[in-house]
């Protein structure tokens, strides 16, 4: 996987934001994947409270799989694993994951696999500039809930020889992954009403930075008209400030010279656009490379199904032929009218992705639940069961996917399923219970 690189030069006119998406969607052979993992940290003793970031910040020892450990706003452990092919990239993270656990382990805490806080309300730990303006900009309760309560795993793949083959299999399969692997049900101690709660809040946010990118067969233009229409967020200043941008302006707008002065009345530069892609969560983002950004954090003894099924599907052309052809099978899990579906406002409009209009929200509301997803999904974790072994993956591995969609898949039980099952007694709360594989 390859970064791009900018320059702090002005920006005449679009044409600078059209090159700068294409770049984004450079052919990359290769079929790499990246893992990136959010866990929420608790206290096994007192699950309800948060966590000092100071009290587990200082024992995570260093990581023998060369994960990168940083923290989200309000506390969350993030392990970013270098990219590699399948097999290696799961085995250095999984040994990363078992160092954390371990460490944070001895003294009576645990990582929480799970998309959304169950139980404590949103607080932040990290006062950095970028956060404060994020913050500002986003608002409450959704803004704070996204920057302090929600996990996720995020695979990034290989754009491939074929990028926009690999762009458009991410998107139409995005709501049956979604669904497969929701777990997030619970807020505030009782559910959500969401299999995906986390993904309830990414869709009550800004909506020019969270709906999918359109897919009309030309991503980099895709990408460049999404980049103009969104709302800037904020401006760096110097000494590292950041000033929140309040009065709805769009990049296009600043290019053009217009907005209400949050920028300060200079031009964009090339950094300020690369900056301001960073600000910018559709559930795929393309980098130089695809972020698959639409998974809820899993069970640390399930992420590896997650991110073998993801790449598989994505990545291996028989295997996304066949998933492919069953999301297209399936009938239209809703229509506009019927209120699952809420249109984009302003230049978002009409710019709908779905394969069939509202199947990312029901996704998230219904996981798989709702029979068309889990259709779809039966038929893509058959061809990603397939699919493992011509990428490289082991026995034990294929035995976990395949135990995953009997437990999950053929029963249509998303993950999240299992966190709302009561459990009397003095049982550890299945979202608690951090142990098994690694």
């Amino acid at each position: 996987m390859t970064g791009l690189t900018v320059e702090s030069t002005p920006l005449r006119d679009v044409s600078a934001v059209a090159e700068f998406a294409r770049r984004c969607f450079d052919p990359a052979p290769g079929d790499q994947v990246g893992v990136e993992l959010e866990f929420l940290v608790f206290d096994r003793t007192s699950p309800t409270a948060h966590v000092p970031l100071a009290r587990f910040e200082r024992l995570v020892p260093g990581l023998p799989g060369g994960s990168k450990v940083t923290f989200e706003p309000g506390g969350q452990l993030e392990l970013s694993g270098p990219p590699a092919a399948l097999p290696e990239a799961l085995n250095r993270m999984a040994a990363d994951v078992a160092a954390v656990r371990d460490a944070l382990g001895a003294a009576g805490l645990a990582l929480g696999g799970v998309g959304l806080d169950p139980v404590r309300p949103a607080r932040r730990q990290l006062r950095l500039p970028r956060y404060d303006a994020m913050a500002e900009f986003l608002g409450r309760p959704y803004g704070s809930l996204m920057m302090c309560s929600t996990a996720s795993v995020q695979v990034n793949l290989d754009l491939g020889e074929r990028p926009a083959v690999r762009w458009e299999r991410a998107h139409a399969l995005g709501p049956m992954l979604m669904a497969a692997f929701a777990n997030s049900p619970l807020s505030g101690g009782r559910p959500c009403g969401w299999m995906s709660g986390r993904q309830a809040v990414w869709n009550r946010l800004d909506l020019t930075r969270t709906a999918p990118v359109p897919v009309t067969g030309d991503p980099a233009a895709d990408w460049a008209e999404y980049l103009l229409d969104a709302r800037l967020m904020l401006v760096r200043e110097p000494e590292e400030r950041c000033r929140p941008v309040r009065d709805g302006s769009t990049f296009r707008d600043w290019l053009a010279g217009g907005g209400g002065g949050g920028h300060g009345g200079r031009r964009p530069t090339a950094d300020d656009l690369a900056y301001h892609a960073t600000t910018l969560f559709p559930p795929v983002r393309p980098r130089g490379w695809l972020e698959i950004r639409y998974l809820d954090a899993q069970h640390p003894a399930a992420w590896p199904v997650c991110v073998a099924v993801t790449h598989a599907l994505i990545t291996d052309d028989r295997a996304a032929d066949a998933a492919m052809a069953a999301v297209a099978a399936a009938e239209p899990l809703t229509d506009p009218d019927n209120g699952l579906y809420r249109e984009p406002p302003g230049p978002m409009a009409g710019r709908t992705t779905d394969p069939y209009p509202g199947a990312w929200e029901v996704a998230a509301r219904c996981g798989l639940a709702d029979p068309r997803l889990r259709r779809a999904a039966e038929a893509g974790f058959r061809a990603a069961l397939e699919a493992l072994p011509r990428l490289g993956a082991d026995a034990a591995l294929v035995a976990e996917v395949a135990a995953f969609a009997d437990r999950h898949v053929t029963t249509g039980r998303s993950p999240a399923a299992d966190l709302m099952d009561p459990t009397p007694g003095p049982r550890v709360p299945a979202w608690l219970n951090d142990e098994g594989r690694q």
